[in-house]
């Protein structure tokens, strides 16, 4: 039996719950999961903070949007979780408008804010800030990058965003 080609991208913030949430998303759709950082970091063989340090931000937006190609291109079915800033990088967003249905993840600064604070990720972006600094940095990013969000073709705000949630959106998509 075929499996059908829906391509799902989840774009946030960091912190959003992109991967969490991809991987209960495409365990309810019976799809593969894709986490573009670590897609990133198994074809490099270095993890993304390394690339940011060794080659700057500017090289690693390229490989991304390499990978983000890649990926983009599989035939089968999948649920891909981009980095925060993947779509806000050489037309990345269009691209992936193009090749799939994107979902913006839109959970309150605050929520992630809380979530940043207690998680254990290696984030280049957050590295080595105090609890007001990380508040202030997302308020950046939010304010920079949303414009690119909210061209997602499916909105889902809150602090909780359920897969009965996005299987309603996603249904409602196509009898739109």
């Amino acid at each position: 039996m075929n499996r059908p080609t829906l391509k799902i991208v989840l774009v946030g913030l960091p912190g959003s719950g992109k991967s969490t949430f991809g991987k209960k998303l495409a365990m309810e759709l019976n799809f593969a999961f894709i986490d573009l950082d670590e897609y990133v970091e198994a074809k490099e063989g270095k993890s993304i903070p390394s690339i940011f340090y060794e080659h700057g931000e500017g090289a690693f937006r390229n490989l991304e949007t390499k990978y983000l190609n890649e990926t983009l291109d599989l035939i089968e079915g999948f649920v891909l979780s981009t980095g925060g800033g993947t779509p806000c990088f050489n037309d990345n967003m269009e691209l992936i408008n193009t090749k799939s249905i994107s979902v913006f993840l839109d959970i309150p600064i605050e929520t992630i804010h809380k979530r940043l604070l207690h998680s254990e990720g290696d984030r280049p972006l957050f590295n080595g800030l105090d609890s007001t600094e990380l508040k202030t940095k997302l308020e950046d990013l939010a304010q920079i990058r949303t414009p690119y969000y909210n061209q997602a073709k499916i909105k889902l705000s809150g602090e909780e965003i359920s897969t009965e949630l996005v299987l309603s959106e996603l249904l409602g998509f196509f009898k739109s």
